[in-house]
């Protein structure tokens, strides 16, 4: 797990419109920490820190810490409104977790190895099927992308949930079936070429048809 971010956090004392207004002009971003055994708060994190990390895909589903008065809680952040315009922060969600906190979240899928894969060695294309795989994790262990290894796959097969080695203490939340993530499929020339020959088939039994209509006539 890549290093943990440290937003700049602060209490607010106003609450609704106005008062995040007030907020943004100051230089933060309005949110709300909730969760835990404590009551909800509002409080205010600085737009710079909030603005890196939601560029850089740090914000949501990842574990972060506040530090309030020198103190530091771990978060994770569940939303984030944004401008519709700018695509500027206006509010983020944050929630309180501890080591004992378990949440869903979506991991990104990392594809390996696809030099070793005889499929795409031939010209398959790999047909990603899920980019990501929501998963239950523990909040303070959530992987940043699950790997599939693609060595030996030829065309024509697939990568299941099952092949993936899921981090200990990760679970997918699908359970009842070994869901599909991604295809080794034909190349598209291959496919184009069978398409054509399946179009000259049809051609030549809707032709047969025809005449065989007219010899009723």
């Amino acid at each position: 797990m890549s290093d943990v971010t440290v937003f700049t956090c602060e209490l607010r004392q106003r609450s609704g419109t106005g008062g995040s207004r007030a907020v943004r002009r100051d230089g933060w971003v309005p949110a709300i920490l909730y969760g835990g055994d404590q009551e909800p708060a509002n409080i205010k994190l600085r737009y710079n820190e909030v603005l890196k990390a939601y560029n850089t895909g740090k914000l949501i589903s990842v574990l972060s810490k506040i530090n309030v008065d020198g103190q530091e809680q771990s978060v994770i952040g569940r939303d984030i409104q944004v401008d519709p315009v700018k695509d500027l922060p206006l509010h983020v969600d944050l929630m309180r977790v501890s080591e004992k906190t378990r949440i869903n979240v979506d991991v990104p899928m990392n594809f390996l190895n696809e030099e070793a894969s005889p499929g795409l060695k031939r010209g398959g294309v790999l047909n990603i099927v899920r980019h990501s795989v929501e998963v239950m994790a523990p909040a303070t262990r959530i992987p940043e992308a699950l790997e599939a290894d693609l060595t030996g796959l030829d065309i024509g097969d697939a990568v299941h949930i099952s092949s993936v080695n899921l981090p200990e203490g990760v679970e997918p939340t699908i359970t009842d079936r070994d869901f599909t993530i991604a295809t080794i499929a034909a190349p598209s020339v291959v496919r184009s070429a069978d398409n054509e020959g399946d179009a000259e088939d049809d051609a030549a039994e809707d032709g047969g048809d025809e005449g065989g209509t007219g010899d009723n006539e």
